[in-house]
């Protein structure tokens, strides 16, 4: 689950964290009367930035940005901001809804760094990586400067030492007040990250104002979904908005769905065989139009609604089901996408390729089922049908 930068700093100032303080704004007025208070509290001379919130990064580079020198300056380009559609890299050409913006007063930076924590599932541990590359996208930094980043793995059974923090602060620094606070930085985002179950924590820019304090200027959060349960004070910062509807929906249905930019539908149980089917279709010169594992189960009513949720896709032409009878029988995967298949309209030409428990009794129902559904024998088969069809529909 993606958190705004407001919601990040809210978690990352609860461990210590110092962040530019900043008051979320949904309309202009509001945005106004913020600016007003932050005047009152450090003085006539505050000037502002005001931050699109949408779950993507170079909001900058798309004019999701601004910088303002009054409050009257302030409402002005909140109204400039609030309501754009912000296309990014990370957007995609479609772009986000601009619904609130953040209004901070504006820092002056002497130094700034790039510092964020992942999962490295290669190594199975936790990454911390920083950077004196800070305000850049890290994407940008790994592939021109790769040099200028620098990261510790940290051994999931001792936790982070003090001296990685240290020696990571001490890349980026000879100063010895600002080792000390990267490194305690270090030490508080590691924690927050472990504590809270986060899937990314990020802080790009972290920077260094000429008074010598450190302040994290943006903020990225990710919380692991399946870690939500043990943590019911972050579930209401989730922004429906910001997700694609139909992964909202498959979720109701507890399906994994995500949404992609392809137009062959995918149907499968289990994430590995999803990924060689998406591999497959590729190969035979399409592209996947979404992830769907229905999982071990892939009974009548979780086969229905995965076809709805795919259909609901107006850019689908052809779908492919692929399912292995593992823990569940092919002819109960038969018999539920035929019930299916009668109670829905299938827009779309339908692929069926079935390997496993009773597969030979699966694929016969499937022939006799009088349905326009066209049976595959191998993979490869199937994903060159769907294919096929697809460009003919």
């Amino acid at each position: 689950m993606k958190l705004h930068e407001y919601q990040a700093k809210d978690i990352m100032a609860r461990y210590g964290i110092p962040v530019q303080p900043g008051i979320p704004a949904v309309n202009a007025w509001e945005a106004g009367m913020i600016a007003r208070e932050l005047i009152q509290d450090q003085g006539a001379e505050t000037s502002f930035v005001i931050k699109a919130q949408v779950h993507a990064g170079g909001r900058g580079k798309a004019g999701g940005i601004q910088f303002a020198k009054s409050a009257e300056e302030v409402v002005n380009v909140a109204n400039q901001i609030l309501g754009m559609n912000l296309v990014t890299k990370q957007t995609g050409k479609e772009g986000k809804l601009v619904r609130t913006v953040l209004v901070s007063p504006s820092l002056e930076i002497e130094s700034e760094w790039y510092l964020g924590i992942v999962v490295d599932r290669s190594r199975q541990c936790v990454a911390i990586m920083i950077s004196s590359e800070g305000g850049m996208e890290i994407e940008d930094v790994a592939a021109k400067t790769p040099e200028k980043i620098f990261t510790e793995y940290v051994d999931p059974a001792f936790g982070l030492p003090s001296f990685q923090a240290r020696r990571l602060a001490h890349r980026v620094s000879q100063d010895k007040a600002t080792v000390r606070q990267i490194g305690n930085i270090i030490t508080a985002l590691y924690k927050l990250f472990i504590e809270e179950d986060c899937a990314l924590a990020e802080i790009n820019p972290l920077v260094r104002t000429p008074k010598k304090n450190l302040i994290a200027v943006d903020a990225k959060i990710e919380l692991d979904d399946n870690a939500l349960f043990r943590h019911k004070r972050n579930t209401h910062m989730r922004d429906f908005n910001e997700e694609e509807p139909l992964e909202i929906e498959a979720s109701s249905y507890r399906l994994n769905y995500i949404k992609l930019d392809g137009n062959i539908g995918c149907m499968v149980n289990g994430a590995g065989l999803a990924m060689a089917t998406m591999d497959l279709i590729k190969l035979a010169g399409a592209e996947p139009a979404n992830f769907l594992d229905v999982g071990g189960g892939a009974d009548v009513t979780a086969v229905e609604n995965a076809f709805r949720i795919i259909l609901e896709d107006p850019n689908v032409e052809a779908v492919l089901v692929n399912v292995f009878g593992g823990i569940v029988r092919c002819d109960r995967v038969a018999e539920g996408i035929i019930k299916a298949a009668e109670r829905i309209e299938m827009r779309a030409p339908l692929v069926v390729r079935l390997e496993g428990t009773n597969a030979s009794e699966a694929m016969r129902m499937l022939r006799e089922s009088k349905l326009d559904i066209h049976v595959a024998e191998s993979l490869e088969e199937a994903a060159r049908l769907a294919v096929n069809m697809a460009k003919s529909a």
